[in-house]
């Protein structure tokens, strides 16, 4: 029986028209491997991008969920070993929303850093091992990527359902470092063959 993979990208955000993550997502064929793949477009708001893939998942069940975002001054694609419960803004989200140092779940409730159930180490070898660059984060930041990845490791701690998160970075016409579009679809389909 195929496995559901529900892949997310990040709208334009910081005054873009455009988002690495969406133009690789966008152009992933429908399967990958094993995998029946379901793209989603999520927003670029605290709280919101990991909402609207919990909505999903109510009306269509799936075997994982992996995000992707980009990550400007990075010069290769980054698989997230982990998220941390922290929000900090540099710049405010699509909603005007400019948090400070606050926690994403608190009272006592959050873990500080919560680790992917991907298997993050082989994907990065993977697409490395295709002559992309590529290499395993530690830190997927403090802004909405973490803020999105943290919530879902949450949410779904405790299922069988995967989660992982991927940075690609910015592509050749958002400045430099980069990685054309051609060569990130291609380490998004060899990193899912490894999930």
């Amino acid at each position: 029986m195929d496995k559901k993979l529900l892949i997310t990208a990040f709208e334009p955000f910081g005054g873009e028209t455009v988002n690495a993550s969406l133009a690789a997502v966008s152009a992933l064929p429908d399967r990958v491997g094993d995998w029946e793949i379901h793209k989603l477009t999520i927003p670029v708001v605290f709280g919101k991008g990991a909402q609207a893939v919990m909505e999903f998942t109510k009306h269509t069940p799936v075997d994982a969920v992996l995000c992707v975002g980009q990550a400007a001054g990075r010069s290769a694609v980054t698989p997230e070993m982990l998220a941390i419960n922290l929000q900090y803004a540099s710049i405010p989200d699509n909603e005007g929303n400019c948090p400070k140092d606050e926690p994403i779940e608190s009272g006592g409730n959050g873990r500080e850093a919560i680790f992917s159930t991907m298997p993050i180490r082989r994907m990065a070898e993977a697409v490395k091992g295709a002559g992309i660059p590529c290499e395993v984060s530690y830190s997927a930041g403090t802004y909405v990527c973490n803020d999105t990845y943290y919530r879902l490791l949450s949410f779904f701690a405790g299922t069988p359902v995967k989660v992982g998160f991927l940075h690609l970075p910015v592509m050749p016409e958002q400045g430099s470092p980069s990685l054309e579009p051609e060569r990130a679809v291609r380490a998004l389909q060899l990193a899912i063959r490894e999930i």
